[in-house]
């Protein structure tokens, strides 16, 4: 049965404060506190948040590493799954009660020629959740109702959160690489995007090469199906894979412009290199004379529509891929930023609220 759309206003709480982790200076860690709950505005909803991921994003914008910064105070956080709570004028889109998971890409125009040609991550006037505006790390999120993405029964909350972003992120990143049945597909960066681009590779037909500097990351990618596992504290990425024939496809996520130099090097002729994590080190060197003689491709990939995110959820409710979480209670938010600085977590920590 299709649920009614509720009139302008409409709300399930009427709680008016919550307990969120705020960035209040970037020197410093994120205060957990109680803070005015949000208000739906035009085109807006609320979402009483259930589980929230926590992503390398986040820890860029507590920190404020790259070049266009938030403004402090702000609640980060942009892999939200929760459920609709005030619907705010003139949504259409959800309801009350909706389970809908909040994306990084917050906002977009919709009428410019990225947002009408299918890449709407492109959006000049892009606003983006946790960083432009208040995000998922609280009891409750403002979101707008365009940019929401329904979550599947099949998919619980736990699983959903990581999907929203890291899922979201891999899986247009093979898309972008164009992997084919046989590819040879290297992943730099087994964790919280990287084990998922592993499977979305596998799906695509690739054999997968993971490398890593974290054994028991490197064992998790043979759990999930890599054929090849280097370890580059261990052993000369470059000469390992170019010993295999070189890889046709090379999916940079580990923040370190090292690994980006060294994803390239591992191609083979007419290959083609993905660039997907920011590191805090925005700047890489390779070769202009090698690129040109060898037909090399490479291509910036920034997360995923909201078309992609579905596909997303409809390949983990089939039972294509798993979700690799630890849960954590949001007081547990510094503690897990050091965490996953320092290498410490497998995949992905989910905060539940």
């Amino acid at each position: 049965m299709t649920s009614m759309i509720p009139a302008p206003g409409a709300t399930i709480n009427a709680a008016t404060t919550m307990q969120a982790a705020v960035v209040e200076e970037f020197s410093g860690p994120l205060v957990l506190k109680d803070v005015a709950r949000p208000v739906a505005g035009v085109g807006q909803v609320v979402v009483r948040i259930e589980t929230t991921g926590l992503c390398h994003t986040d820890i860029h914008a507590a920190h404020g590493d790259w070049p266009v910064k938030p403004s402090p105070p702000f609640i980060p956080g942009h892999e939200g799954i929760g459920i609709v709570v005030e619907v705010g004028p003139e949504v259409t889109e959800v309801a009350l009660g909706d389970r809908v998971a909040l994306p990084w890409l917050g906002y977009a125009c919709g009428t410019c020629e990225y947002c009408i040609s299918g890449r709407e991550t492109l959006c000049p006037e892009q606003k983006n959740m946790g960083y432009s505006f208040d995000g998922t790390f609280a009891e409750y999120a403002t979101a707008y109702a365009r940019y929401v993405v329904h979550v599947p029964n099949d998919v619980s909350s736990v699983d959903a959160a990581p999907l929203t972003c890291a899922g979201v992120t891999t899986y247009k990143a093979i898309k972008v690489a164009g992997t084919r049945s046989s590819d040879l597909v290297v992943i730099y960066g087994v964790g919280g995007l990287g084990h998922l681009a592993i499977q979305y590779a596998k799906i695509a037909g690739g054999r997968v090469i993971a490398v890593d500097i974290h054994d028991d990351k490197l064992t998790l990618a043979k759990e999930l199906g890599a054929e090849f596992t280097i370890n580059a504290l261990h052993e000369d990425p470059v000469a390992a894979i170019q010993k295999l024939g070189g890889a046709d496809q090379a999916i940079a996520l580990a923040v370190s412009p090292k690994a980006f130099e060294q994803a390239y090097g591992s191609l083979r002729r007419g290959g083609t290199l993905v660039f997907v994590a920011l590191p805090a080190d925005n700047t890489v060197e390779l070769p202009i004379f090698e690129t040109v003689i060898n037909g090399i491709t490479m291509v910036g990939s920034i997360v995923g529509t909201r078309l992609d995110l579905r596909e997303v959820f409809e390949l983990h409710a089939a039972g294509l891929t798993r979700v690799i979480t630890e849960v954590r209670s949001l007081d547990t938010v510094n503690e897990s930023i050091a965490d996953l600085e320092a290498g410490r977590v497998p995949a992905r920590i989910v905060f539940r609220m």
